[in-house]
């Protein structure tokens, strides 16, 4: 290479090292760039032994761009430099530092929370919603088809269609078929009264002497619930088939001859509480008058006011003769 250079040449050399420098200082550490600025150095140094100053500094300049441009990292030279490289690179970021300018609040990691169904759905989630609604449908058509049966109207078939038990006729009451089990049609209900009326709760206490637990079993006793008359506020009264009613009654007091002498036996034991109850109250006030006739005996006891009336002279000394004008009473009276 001719170390012969123009005075343009040697400036432009001169300039490009000036950028190199800038860069380097820039861009590496303080440790790369006096690194490089020694070889920058002994490159002009060379160039100016070889007989040009200029030369040699354009020399040393084009050894100088290789080295500057060269920023890539270096790379780990064996095993153990990979596998440390490696644990660097595994070990996760430290958390923020929290703002107290931001006041409290709360820190969530959105990559370990879990589906809780309740906005962001997958489509597994989809899949188990569709597979639950199939379910559920399937259950919801059976509920229909239940009501269906439970009240539906006579049946096509006739020989196969519920009869009533009075007149053979297929027009039931199917409430009745439904609470109390029999089969009736209307005009049978209001024809026999005797079996097919409905008895309140008060009356089946009162008239057949049963008790609150058998009027709540449904098994020995269904009843029908209708809104009370009296009042919407109050409880809905629990109405009850005469028929079943007397049969319950019947096997509780061995027939109706034993419910009227156990009617008979309690009204007795009424009658008798009664009458001991208006004895026990007589008494009191017996008791009340003749210490009402004591306190006004008491009240009108006689006081005695005695007076002098006369004076007697004895042996003894003076007596004085006092009298009560109110009943007579005397006394003698020593006068000192």
């Amino acid at each position: 290479m001719s170390n012969n250079l123009s005075p343009a040449q040697a400036r432009l050399a001169a300039l490009n090292r000036s950028k190199a420098k800038s860069k380097l200082t820039s861009g590496a550490g303080p440790s790369q760039s006096s690194r490089h600025e020694g070889v920058g150095g002994g490159g002009g140094g060379g160039g100016g032994g070889g007989g040009g100053g200029g030369g040699g500094g354009g020399g040393g300049g084009g050894g100088g761009n290789s080295t500057y441009v060269h920023t890539r990292p270096s790379e780990p030279s064996n095993a153990r430099n990979m596998a440390q490289v490696q644990v660097q690179t595994s070990t996760p970021p430290a958390p923020l530092r929290r703002d107290p300018g931001l006041g409290k609040y709360f820190e969530y990691d959105l990559s370990k929370l879990h589906n809780s169904r309740g906005g962001f759905l997958t489509e597994e989630d989809l899949e188990g919603d569709r597979i639950k609604s199939v379910v559920e449908l399937a259950r919801e058509r059976e509920r229909e088809r239940r009501k269906m049966r439970e009240g539906e109207e006579p049946a096509i078939l006739i020989d196969k269609s519920p009869r009533c038990v009075e007149c053979n006729t297929l027009e039931i009451d199917n409430q009745f078929d439904k609470v109390f089990h029999i089969r009736v049609c209307k005009s049978c209900k209001e024809k026999h009264p005797e079996k097919y009326s409905l008895l309140t709760k008060t009356e089946c206490k009162e008239d057949y002497l049963l008790t609150d637990p058998e009027l709540k079993d449904e098994d020995l006793l269904p009843h029908l619930l209708r809104p009370n008359p009296h009042a919407s506020t109050y409880s809905n009264m629990m109405l009850f088939l005469r028929q079943q009613v007397e049969k319950v009654a019947w096997d509780k007091w061995g027939g109706e001859e034993g419910l009227d002498k156990e009617w008979e036996r309690r009204e007795s034991m009424k009658k008798r509480k009664r009458e001991e109850k208006f004895e026990q109250g007589l008494r009191d006030l017996r008791k009340r008058t003749r210490n009402n006739a004591f306190q006004r005996q008491q009240e009108a006891e006689h006081v005695h006011h005695f007076e002098d009336v006369e004076t007697i002279q004895g042996d003894d000394g003076t007596m004085a003769l006092q009298k009560c004008f109110g009943c007579g009473a005397e006394q003698e009276v020593e006068v000192f």
